[in-house]
């Protein structure tokens, strides 16, 4: 049986530690413990650095709280032999940054992983070298970089086989709570007035912007899409003016200063939500048996967000009453207002597979005694346990390898509207109501 490829995991947005190079011994300035959002801030006139220079910061090791055992699982399962190990790397980046950025990034990256798997005997043996691919897990935002990669990349692509885990392909409506009050379910710390500052020039969070359905825009209101800078509240470009006031080496003009980058910002993040839509798996050399996409499911999420006109402008209408889990309704089209606390389902929904291709998940999935050990925190929720559910490393293992599931440990459960006989997934699973 030939080895499986090697695997690289990339994983969601703020889940890559950071560190300051500039001192001569480099400083931690974004960890699960400590979170620095005065040194990781960006520079209004040049997104790609830092606000506060001289500095240099740059990606550190991956969070094993999230992904050390996802990481571990596998490269103990994916191996036959101990003398025949299965490289399984972390991709580490620097998740503020344009996914286009990261996307590069983690094009050199996969070179790299497939010149040194090159040098193992077992995958020389194996004739690796005559057919260098890598397999690619992604979770959350890691989702995104991965198909944004892989359109770029086109037949070029050196990609085997994909698993993404609750990857915003259509965004999430707590990337427009981040950007407007410093507050969402991301996996982050609680709010503050420096964390949202910092959340307003951070690329990558624009391009998590929801672009599903559930944007309720008042009828007077021209424009129907988060990308258009007309239909956000004047909070965030006053914010944005007193932030270049602040720090830009030339504010002459900071209300429109504030205009352009706000409105450079969206358009990155809508041209790249664009080339995603844009993938299709034959174009980089794929099937529909090549992407497992695991869809976390039956946990109460915000599934719309309602903006109404006020006399100062559009404003965003945040109500409880947004959010909701209806996974168990009778009603199939009711049954899509659900997702995994983080990214609605229908946020969750790629365009370049089927719906009856898509495994979904719920947090019954999780051992009673695998979700007890396993609570990362409250605020990770069930959208950063995914990669923790032990179901979830066997389902990798599966697809990687093709092995058969004899003792019935694998399973899944179809999206709204696609009944047993019509799900097909990338393998054959148990179906669980």
């Amino acid at each position: 049986m030939a080895l499986p490829n090697p695997v690289i995991i990339v994983p969601g947005i703020t889940a890559t530690n950071l560190r300051d190079e500039y001192p001569i011994s480099p400083e931690t300035v974004w960890s699960v413990l400590s979170k620095d959002y005065t040194r990781i801030s960006l520079h209004p006139d040049n997104c790609r650095y830092e606000v506060n220079e001289p500095a240099r910061i740059q990606p550190d090791n991956i969070m094993s709280i999230a992904y050390n055992e996802l990481a571990e699982e596998l490269r103990y399962n994916l191996r036959e032999k101990e003398d025949k190990p299965v490289p399984v790397y972390p991709f580490a980046y620097d998740w503020r940054q344009p996914l286009d950025l990261i996307e590069e990034q983690l094009a050199l990256f996969i070179d790299e992983v497939i010149e040194r798997t090159k040098l193992m005997r077992n995958y020389v043996k194996d004739g690796y070298t005559e057919n260098s691919k890598v397999n690619l897990v992604g979770h959350s935002m890691g989702g995104l970089v991965i198909a944004g990669y892989m359109q770029s990349a086109g037949k070029n692509c050196r990609v085997a086989k994909v698993v993404t885990l609750a990857t915003p392909f259509k965004g999430s409506y707590e990337a427009v709570i981040k950007v407007t009050t410093g507050t969402a379910n991301l996996g982050v710390s609680s709010p503050s007035s420096r964390e949202r500052e910092s959340a307003r020039v951070t690329p990558a969070l624009y391009h998590l912007l929801p672009s599903c359905p559930g944007l309720i825009v008042d009828p007077k209101l021209p424009q129907k899409n988060l990308y258009d800078p007309s239909l956000w509240q004047r909070s965030i470009f006053q914010t944005l003016e007193e932030y270049i006031r602040l720090y830009a080496v030339n504010s002459k003009n900071p209300k429109q200063q504030a205009e352009e980058l706000f409105n450079a910002l969206l358009s990155s993040a809508s041209k790249h939500r664009e080339k995603v839509e844009s993938f299709t798996l034959k174009n980089a050399g794929l099937n529909t048996n090549d992407w497992l996409a695991v869809v976390g499911v039956n946990t109460e999420t915000r599934v719309r967000l309602k903006i109404v006109t006020t006399p100062k402008g559009p404003d965003f209408e945040f109500s409880s009453s947004d959010r909701a889990d209806l996974w168990k309704s009778e009603i199939s089209e009711d049954r899509k207002l659900t997702g995994d606390g983080t990214v609605p389902f229908e946020g969750a929904v790629p365009s370049f597979l089927k719906p009856e291709n898509l495994v979904c998940v719920t947090p019954d999935d999780f051992g009673y005694w695998e979700f007890q050990d396993k609570i990362i925190s409250k605020a990770a929720g069930f959208h950063g346990m995914i990669p923790n559910m032990n179901m979830i490393h066997r389902l990798i293992v599966r697809h990687f390898t093709g092995r058969k599931d004899y003792h019935g440990n694998t399973w899944g459960r179809s999206v709204p509207g696609v009944t047993k006989d019509k799900w097909q997934p990338p393998m054959e699973l148990d179906y669980k109501e």
